[in-house]
């Protein structure tokens, strides 16, 4: 029997094709290139702020209506439940953007963590929320991104992180990995072999 006893998701980028400009975003907000976007925004007086707020609302919005799904996603969700594996989801987004996208494309998860339940990723509290949630060590959970928060809150918390090549940015990343996958279905083959 498999040592992975639950897996979790990073929505944009990873289940979804990519499709938030983080780059566009920052701009729009006037915020300077390499600082994450809820950081940034942190920084601002309440009216900047406020403004730059308004912005990022716009594009999660417009990105959970237009999400496209990565191949295989629906699948590993499914395989993954039948064979007892709690599946959870960890975002920078919000809650309802996710349950968005989670109806449109029939998804379901055991549980959600959004930007609103804590520190956000790259800090590891959603990854230990998620496995106290589920009753699972993190060592046992695997961390699925595109990104390095994904990757940095996956060894904050102890769990094995996994990154998936759906960018060109993907190489910046791989340092971070214990795990590099091309498509989601790979994750069977990491959890067969643990």
């Amino acid at each position: 029997m498999s040592t992975i006893r639950a897996v979790i998701f990073d929505l944009d980028g990873t289940l979804t094709e990519p499709f938030l400009d983080f780059d566009r975003i920052r701009q729009e907000m006037g915020l300077p290139e390499g600082i994450g976007v809820l950081e940034g925004i942190n920084r601002l007086s309440i009216e900047q702020k406020r403004r730059a707020e308004k912005i990022l609302l716009t594009y999660e919005d417009h990105a959970a209506q237009n999400s496209k799904l990565n191949e295989g996603a629906k699948e590993i969700l499914d395989v993954l439940r039948q064979r007892g594996i709690s599946v959870g989801l960890l975002t920078r987004n919000l809650r309802k953007n996710v349950e968005m996208v989670a109806a449109i494309h029939g998804l379901r998860f055991d549980a959600i963590v959004d930007r609103t339940d804590g520190p956000v990723k790259p800090d590891g509290f959603g990854v230990c929320r998620l496995c106290e949630r589920f009753a699972v060590l993190p060592s046992e959970t695997l961390v699925v991104g595109d990104f390095r928060h994904d990757l940095q809150c996956a060894k904050d918390a102890g769990a094995i992180a996994v990154l998936i090549r759906t960018h060109s940015r993907i190489d910046e990343f791989v340092h971070l990995a214990d795990f590099t996958i091309d498509r989601l279905d790979e994750l069977l083959t990491i959890i067969d072999s643990k």
